[in-house]
């Protein structure tokens, strides 16, 4: 079926270039417009020795003057999704009125940089020309929580969605892609902007349990009280007030919820930031998590569970469905978990057939990932067991 602003399409098998060649073309003549803006190509490990020609046979076949990717275990195509078969996924988009800006970005750049203008001058993209950033990047060479706190605060307010890449994990080698160049670390940034802003749904697959709690103290990753009482006091009393079968399903699946920005009288789905319970001490009382707390801030335990985690994704897309009401979604990309799929959900296609069935975005792609960023709040977090999802959202800056 044609689209006017985005395709996109899976194809089976290692390399091959005349079924490539025939593919990419496949591709191009399902988008029914009159140019690419972008291409999205996302390769399985099988494919990461050609990775090189494949682009170059996509980039002339398919007509693409801009082309960002990585390789992963797993990959998405509209609604389908692609776990343990060797392939290609590929997604094109025709973006009217964007401003699309790649960047090349190095853990060297990471440990150089001191304050937000050093990023502008490295990008050569400032806040007013950014409207959100599509990001992969390597997972092992690459200390993606330090560049991304060094990105929110040169780049505040500005949603970044993305992954870190998969690949040859015995060896410890992921890709990604530029414009025809593989790099085997670092990462990629895509700056999106002008008539077009990216979009988000973030969704962590949790559901709170209890009521909400202020920590009223902390120390590095170490909750000692949690409104003024032993941490660990509260967390049990929590878990004593489930019901029989609500214990049951939260046994192993704890984690905290912590609250990004206070100034609510409310807390939502998309409120907490969801980070690892590692431990409890009964003899102390605190509780260590996957996270440094702040005294003062607001938590609620969570639960996590296949239902509960797709009852949270069709929550979220539906509120972003209310939200865009009246916009024009281009194309959209996913970044999902490798730990959700048929592994939690016990069946294929689970993330990309409700994005699909929800909001239809044009040219779905993208790929299970290492580590997922998206943004909790007015801010950019690396999780895990997430599906981020972005949409390219047509939207002149003067509406924005």
């Amino acid at each position: 079926m044609q689209s006017s602003f985005g395709a996109s399409q899976f194809r089976g098998g290692l390399f091959d270039e005349p079924a490539l060649r025939d593919f990419a073309q496949s591709v191009r003549h399902a988008l029914a417009a009159p140019d690419v803006s972008l291409g999205l190509v996302f390769l399985t490990p099988g494919l990461m020795s050609d990775a090189a020609q494949v682009q170059e046979i996509v980039r002339v076949h398919a007509q693409v003057p801009l082309l960002v990717g990585c390789s992963s275990a797993g990959v998405i195509a509209g609604d389908r999704e692609w776990e343990e078969t060797q392939g290609v996924a590929l997604g094109l988009y025709h973006l009217p009125g964007a401003r699309l800006d790649p960047v090349r970005f190095t853990q060297t750049q990471v440990e150089e940089a001191n304050g937000r203008a050093y990023w502008h001058q490295e990008t050569r993209v400032s806040p007013e020309d950014n409207r959100g950033w599509l990001v992969v990047a390597d997972p092992f060479h690459l200390d993606a929580e330090a560049w991304l706190q060094g990105w929110n605060e040169a780049y505040p307010g500005r949603p970044v969605a993305g992954g870190l890449a998969g690949g040859d994990f015995a060896n410890r080698r992921t890709q990604v892609y530029l414009n025809g160049e593989v790099h085997e670390e670092g990462g990629v940034a895509l700056s999106v902007g002008g008539d077009v802003r990216l979009a988000t749904v973030v969704s962590q697959g949790c559901t709170p349990i209890g009521e909400t709690w202020t920590i009223t103290r902390a120390e590095r990753n170490i909750i000692h009280h949690i409104g003024n009482r032993p941490a660990y006091e509260v967390l049990l009393e929590t878990y004593n007030r489930l019901t029989q079968e609500e214990q049951k399903k939260s046994q192993g699946n704890l984690f905290v919820g912590l609250v990004v920005n206070e100034y609510r009288d409310e807390f939502h789905h998309g409120d907490f930031l969801i980070r690892n319970l590692l431990g409890a001490d009964p003899r102390t009382g605190s509780l260590a998590v996957g996270a440094w707390p702040r005294t003062g801030q607001t938590l609620q335990f969570q639960r996590r569970d296949a239902e509960v985690a797709s009852d949270d994704l069709k929550t979220l897309l539906f509120q972003a469905r209310e939200h865009l009401h009246g916009r024009q979604v281009l194309g959209g990309c996913l970044f999902a978990c490798n730990g959700r799929g048929r592994r939690m959900f016990g069946r294929p296609h689970h993330d990309a057939g409700l994005v699909q069935s929800q909001l239809a975005p044009p040219g779905l792609t993208g790929f299970f990932c290492s580590g997922e960023l998206g943004p909790v709040g007015d801010r950019n977090f690396l999780h895990g067991f997430t599906a981020s999802l972005a949409l390219f959202v047509h939207e002149p800056a003067e509406q924005g």
